[in-house]
């Protein structure tokens, strides 16, 4: 009985640091985001070097600097999403040490998240240079066509309505199911674990990403938005109707904004 008394506290124990480690983290991400976004506001570019460059013509410090925004922007969208999994497989992992195997820290599993975000911000750094190249994106990092703005938000909308979407879905909503499914032993396994559910977890949502080049990457109350879906769609019953639900309505909105373009 005190045995397992004492399993319960040491579990209890992680799970407090744990959290607030996570809690840490997203705060962080999101004071700096923060940050950025008053820069922008008084659109001082002499010091808000974070900031969007002004010509097409990039330097490599504004490549990298715009890259950690959207790293940032991702480890403070995404994080709390996935609190679940992280918490379940440091419970696990405790476990099998109780058993005298391998210890694993839990932070080797956070590193395969943060690779497969860090893909993501390539991949998106990269699409809004090339937007801000052919005159699409402006310095406030919105796009400049209504055009492209409409599909972008239909397409978010359709996507809520695949089989894809819905599969994606299933793998971060059951963490204990995934957990059981895709365990494996040691640092190396438990950082493909974390970019196996960072990629589901990725697949939920990076169109939904896309809607930040419609209403301004910078824009603090879309990101807390598309952050608190995110996290909805994971943890509260019948998510399948929360997405359905809302990708009529971007598919609604995307059209009236495509008649809109193309009547003026």
């Amino acid at each position: 009985m005190n045995s397992d008394n004492t399993i319960e506290k040491v579990l209890q124990k992680d799970r407090f640091i744990i959290v607030c480690g996570l809690f840490i983290l997203s705060l962080l991400a999101w004071l700096y985001l923060i940050y950025l976004n008053r820069q922008m506001m008084v659109m001082d570019m002499s010091a808000a070097f974070f900031s969007m460059p002004m010509t097409p013509q990039w330097t490599a410090i504004d490549f990298i600097l715009l890259f950690l925004m959207w790293f940032v922007m991702m480890i403070a969208m995404m994080t709390a999403s996935v609190a679940p999994l992280i918490l379940i497989f440091a419970m696990m992992n405790r476990q099998q040490r109780q058993q005298q195997n391998p210890f694993v820290p839990t932070g080797y599993l956070l590193i395969g998240y943060f690779l497969v975000w860090a893909a993501f911000s390539l991949v998106a750094t990269l699409l809004q240079w090339l937007l801000q190249h052919i005159s699409l994106l402006n310095a406030y990092m919105i796009t400049t066509s209504k055009i492209l703005g409409g599909i972008i938000l239909m397409a978010a909308g359709i996507f809520q309505l695949t089989p894809l979407k819905q599969k994606c879905l299933h793998h971060c909503r059951t963490p204990i199911d995934f957990i059981h499914r895709h365990w494996k032993k040691g640092k190396k396994g438990a950082l493909i674990m974390g970019m196996e559910n960072g990629i589901y977890c990725l697949g939920c949502c990076w169109v939904l990403m896309t809607l930040l080049f419609v209403s301004g990457i910078m824009n603090l109350m879309w990101i807390a938005i598309i952050a608190l879906f995110v996290l909805a769609e994971k943890v509260l019953p019948k998510a399948k109707w929360i997405s359905f639900t809302a990708g009529g309505v971007l598919i609604l909105y995307g059209a009236i904004v495509l008649f809109a373009a193309f009547s003026y």
